[in-house]
């Protein structure tokens, strides 16, 4: 079975093209992704029209270095895939109708996938097989708790009220005067600092939901800058590793402890961490020690697994395939779509 799909929910434009067995590994033929992070970076963040624009730019290639590093043709491809949504509406688009259109020229099916199940599923690639488990999915634009049966069978758990953690990283590290994307500029500027250096908040850290919050922590900061320089300006020099390291240690608890406690709630004893999010290092390191402690076992992608990528988009649309499922070419985009109630 071969399966070529597109991820292009927001900046990232990506082709992959999987091969698999019902119940066995997933084989990565194929996987391209043309990033737009340094032609943002100087906005500060994500432009909807130029994320779109280069999307259209990037495709084709990326199809045809897929194609070429996979050594296979495009008659020879079973099915086709695409992020459905959630995203930007203007960059789903591209890639979706691109995928419907190389369906409807080859007479082969075509299967439009949802961006958040292929982030839950990608720990799971190498596997094949997708057992029962707590998943947490921790990206830019998504904090999200949910307990998988089984691939296509979830429950939502708890999600975010406000910002993302990923958004919280981003915004934070914009307060810091650190460039785009946020996120990997405080993980590598946190090494050098003191987690206890200051005291922010675990925002409902003791409330009995599963929701998180970071906009209160991403406030805290905002306050402790203005406190310490009433200009407001770049913190010293001297503050940012500190800075950094406490808001990230924050931010760690938080996702360690609802995690937990949700496993605990539903009774399983795998977790699943994903997630653009997912590849900082302190919090993978903190995870392991806390599951390891509670006897229980964790799961994370491989770090090409864990940004916009479309072999993870591939791995999840396979699964839908062997189970029989398809999608109608007229098929709409939702920016907004949800993954489980």
């Amino acid at each position: 079975m071969l399966l070529l799909a597109i991820e292009s929910s927001c900046d990232e434009t990506a082709v992959a093209i999987l091969s698999g067995e019902p119940g066995e590994p997933a084989q990565i033929l194929a996987s391209e992704i043309a990033s737009q992070i340094e032609l943002h970076r100087v906005y500060g963040g994500v432009v909807p029209e130029l994320a779109s624009r280069n999307h259209s730019l990037h495709l084709r290639p990326l199809v045809e270095q897929a194609l070429k590093n996979a050594n296979v043709s495009l008659k020879e491809i079973d099915c086709f895939a695409a992020t459905s949504g959630p995203g930007l509406a203007s960059s789903l688009l591209i890639g979706a109708t691109a995928a419907k259109a190389l369906a409807l020229a080859s007479s082969k099916p075509f299967i439009a996938v949802n961006h958040l199940e292929g982030h839950l599923l990608s720990p799971y690639v190498a596997a094949g097989n997708v057992p029962p488990h707590v998943a947490l999915i921790v990206s830019g634009g998504h904090t999200l708790l949910l307990d998988v049966e089984k691939p296509g069978s979830y429950r939502r758990l708890g999600s975010t009220r406000d910002d993302a953690a990923g958004e919280a990283f981003d915004k934070v590290g914009k307060m810091l005067g650190l460039p785009y994307p946020g996120g990997p500029e405080i993980e590598k500027t946190a090494k050098s600092g003191n987690p206890e250096a200051f005291s922010f908040p675990r925002s409902m850290l003791k409330d009995r939901s599963f929701d998180f919050s970071f906009s209160g922590l991403k406030t805290a900061v905002l306050y402790t800058l203005t406190d310490r320089n009433p200009d407001y300006g770049t913190p010293r020099s001297s503050d940012l590793p500190d800075l950094c390291a406490s808001f990230q240690q924050a931010v760690i608890d938080v996702l360690i402890a609802k995690t937990l406690r949700a496993a605990k709630h539903a009774g399983r004893d795998t977790i699943a961490l994903s997630g653009g999010v997912s590849l900082n290092q302190a919090l993978r390191d903190s995870f392991a020690q806390a599951c390891k402690k509670e006897g229980l076992t964790l799961l994370t992608a491989d770090s090409g697994l864990c940004t916009d990528n479309a072999a993870m988009i591939a791995f999840a649309a396979l699964l839908h395939h062997f189970e029989g499922r398809q999608s109608p070419l007229d098929a709409d985009i939702d920016p907004n779509l949800a993954l489980a109630p």
